[in-house]
């Protein structure tokens, strides 16, 4: 028997950016940038300095608008989406997270559950074992009675990664989130990620300075330059030394790394 044609229709996009131009006041940054992507894809976001990384995670996060263009999260417009509906789709995770007041760092954590909560509801079973296992994967469990403020920047960006699991968004947006952590730490934290991605479909966009550690663990890389996409696809066909050179006018050596099986990047003065 056929199927209807309700039936025959694929499932949204995780995220599809249509047509984007935004920027600041006086300055357009991104210039109609269009992408999309699926749901479990682990996907990086590369780019010079000003290639426009941090303000598409900024309009992705609703926090400029589009001067032109769309962005949907799972097949709805963002600005359609109020802010528990966004956070319930979508965990944004930044360099630094602005918190002044020294919480706990369990109390930051278990902000993360506040979209799945109604007003003045106490915290259930589920929030419960959400905050200890984020707690647990990201090894901060030992930190949770300290303040925020009492903490390293490496210690603190894994805090706000704990955060951030425990939200249990289907989408995972980071900005430049490991960047404090030591390389262990990194690669930890990058793993934690990766094992969330394909045991329970977490779709990850990671805006990373870092090259090496994209090719490490993302599947997908976009490279962003002047504001534009200059390259988008499977990492082992988009990180070629002909795109690298290009996007950070600097000469550099792409090799297969011994018990890696994936690439390596050597940047050359």
């Amino acid at each position: 028997m056929l199927s209807s044609p309700a039936a025959q229709k694929t499932a949204p996009a995780a995220v599809g950016v249509s047509g984007l131009c935004c920027g600041y006041p006086g300055v357009e940054v991104l210039k109609s940038v269009s992408f999309s992507v699926e749901k479990g894809e682990f996907v990086g976001i590369l780019g010079p300095n000003g290639a426009g990384k941090s303000t598409l995670v900024l309009a992705l996060s609703g926090i400029i608008p589009a001067a032109k263009g769309r962005i949907e999260i799972f097949g709805t417009g963002l600005d359609r989406l109020n802010l528990k509906e966004r956070a319930r789709r979508m965990a944004v995770i930044v360099q630094d997270g602005d918190i002044r007041f020294p919480f706990s760092c369990r109390e930051i954590v278990e902000m993360g559950r506040y979209p799945h909560k109604k007003r003045w509801q106490m915290d259930s079973v589920s929030d419960f074992e959400a905050v200890e296992k984020a707690l647990a994967l990201t090894d901060t469990a030992f930190l949770a009675d300290r303040p925020i403020s009492a903490v390293s920047g490496g210690e603190r960006q894994r805090v706000f990664m704990a955060k951030s699991i425990a939200q249990q968004a289907r989408i995972l947006l980071l900005d430049e989130a490991s960047s404090a952590m030591d390389v262990h730490r990194k690669l930890r934290m990058f793993s934690v990620l990766d094992e969330l991605n394909r045991s329970e479909d977490l779709t990850v966009l990671a805006v990373l300075h870092d090259v090496n550690l994209a090719a490490l663990f993302c599947r997908r890389l976009i490279f962003l330059k002047e504001g534009v996409i200059e390259a988008d696809g499977p990492t082992d066909e988009v990180l070629t030394e002909e795109v690298l050179e290009k996007i950070y006018q600097t000469r550099v050596i792409v090799q297969e790394v011994n018990g890696a099986s994936r690439k390596q990047v050597i940047f050359l003065p």
